[in-house]
């Protein structure tokens, strides 16, 4: 088999990897209503069900990059692909709500490996000329989850039972260790590089605290001291973490990865850009049910022009990078996806399906101008060496954003909602969400009340789109302020990359 053709079947398998992370992600999501019947779950273990699962992840990125830059990269996925595929069955099969937020915290551990690896692999398999092109495939096998988990997760619990929206991970787990075994070149860092303990403790203490403390901020308010307090417990952690850094012997960060310019935007912008995307992705939805009365399945084919535009738009920048460079691709990007949500911000109860369907293909097109060529920009600036670690710093940056994104986008959209409905005097039961006010709303049979919760659903979704496009617009002017030339880290990295990874 060619070269060229090996590298293309090694992002095939880890692009099934990716799309078995991004589908455990979304399909939770449906099948919530049915585990809080049949595990007699209450609401905090519903929460649980998925801040297990977020907090493992976000405390085991970096360590799991150190490791596989240690160990080999190759080895580590394929004991994570393993271990997920062994989680999932869990999943199905628990009895409990505690077996299932065990099983899910497992399914962070291994996603985390899964994550922080990838990259790390595309990084020592694809030189500079088609890094760019494997990495918007890979981001869209991992937007691909988004939409297809509601659609396979609605279909599978309206023919079986709720297990099964786990099991069909095993099937791409499956391809995927058959994949990665045959075509994924095994590659390592520097194995000589000792474990940095109190590195790995600090940076796990400060992402678990400031996933925590953000997840909360989002439930309950941001002054609130249940998210106060972890907030800032996270932040003195990672705060110690850069101090002792800057004195160990063999940091589990490389600090000096900063003084880059391509991986220090291209980590900042990527950030805002996954900032946008989780924000919309978390309204979108609602909209689509609380205001639409469509099922789990019906939104996720809503969702899809999200996915072609960032097709489309991954496909332009492809083409637009070479001839215009980075900066203005990116820099266009953002525009586009602000402009797109400012447009969205006037949706409201009556609006047509085909107008939210033209602004958020936009919105689509603008994420595939900004995160491939943002992606590209961070790795790019790795040595093979620390691109493992390098990699996990960039997911958990993201993570991190994308939590940001979801907790406050939702506080702007509650507290909009609350107070159209306190002002209309609605019932308690109705004003803790959009789907418990259409709830009360449709047992009460007054169709009055289901008009004015859905139009206070709107005023708080756009209120939140507003927030999210001021954010994107912000992204702009850090590609305006940004320094115009790149900086590789001393010595050309390209040659030593194809050497490492044995292609």
């Amino acid at each position: 088999m060619a070269t060229s053709q090996a590298r293309w079947f090694a992002l095939a398998a880890l692009c099934f990897c990716t799309l078995a992370v991004g589908l455990d992600g979304t399909v939770l999501s449906v099948a919530l209503p049915t585990l809080a019947r049949d595990l007699g779950a209450s609401t905090g273990d519903l929460q649980w069900f998925t801040n297990s699962y977020l907090l493992v992840l976000a405390a085991a990125l970096l360590p799991a990059g150190m490791l596989g830059d240690r160990y080999g990269r190759k080895r580590f996925l394929l004991g994570a692909l393993a271990l997920f595929g062994a989680a999932s069955a869990w999943c199905a099969y628990a009895t409990t709500s505690g077996q299932l937020i065990t099983a899910r915290a497992v399914l962070g551990l291994s996603s985390a490996v899964i994550m922080a690896l990838i990259g790390a692999v595309l990084t020592v398999v694809f030189d500079e000329k088609d890094r760019p092109r494997a990495l918007t495939i890979w981001i869209t096998a991992n937007a691909l989850g988004i939409p297809l988990g509601p659609l396979l997760g609605g279909w599978l619990l309206d023919h079986f039972w709720w297990g099964s929206v786990f099991l069909i991970n095993l099937p791409i787990v499956v391809f995927g260790l058959l994949a990665i075994v045959a075509w994924v070149p095994e590659s390592h860092g520097d194995r000589r590089r000792r474990l940095d303990l109190p590195g790995v403790l600090l940076s796990a203490a400060g992402l678990v605290g400031l996933t925590y403390g953000i997840i909360e901020a989002g439930e309950r308010s941001v002054t609130d001291p249940g998210a106060l307090v972890p907030i800032a417990g996270g932040l003195l952690a990672l705060l110690l973490l850069v101090r002792w850094q800057r004195r160990a012997a063999a940091p589990l960060i490389d600090l000096d990865l900063f003084r880059s310019r391509g991986f220090t935007g291209g980590v900042v912008l990527a950030t805002v850009a996954s900032f946008s995307f989780f924000g919309l992705l978390f309204a979108l939805p609602q909209l689509f049910q609380a205001v639409g009365g469509e099922d789990s399945f019906g939104s996720g084919l809503r969702l899809l022009p999200v996915i072609g535009g960032l097709l489309v738009g991954a496909r332009l920048a492809d083409k637009l990078v070479a001839r215009c460079g980075a900066r203005l691709v990116i820099g266009a990007g953002l525009a586009l996806i602000a402009g797109a949500l400012l447009a969205g911000s006037r949706t409201g109860v009556d609006t047509g399906y085909g107008y939210v369907a033209a602004w958020i293909t936009v919105a689509g097109i603008g994420l595939g101008f900004t995160l491939p060529p943002a992606m590209n920009a961070a790795l790019g600036a790795l040595t093979p060496e620390r691109s493992g670690v390098g990699n996990g710093l960039i997911q958990a940056m993201r993570q991190v954003g994308s939590a940001i994104g979801v907790a406050v986008l939702g506080t702007v959209l509650n507290a909009g909602y609350r107070d159209r409905v306190g002002a209309a005097g609605l019932p308690a039961a109705a004003r803790d969400n959009a789907a418990s006010g259409v709830a009360v709303a449709q047992r009460s049979g007054d169709p009055g009340l289901l008009d004015t919760v859905r139009h206070a659903f709107t005023h708080g979704m756009d209120a939140a789109l507003v927030t999210t496009g001021a954010v994107a617009a912000a992204g702009v002017l850090l590609v305006l302020i940004l320094p115009r030339h790149t900086r590789r880290p001393a010595g050309d990295p390209e040659q030593p990359v194809l050497a490492e990874s044995g292609v």
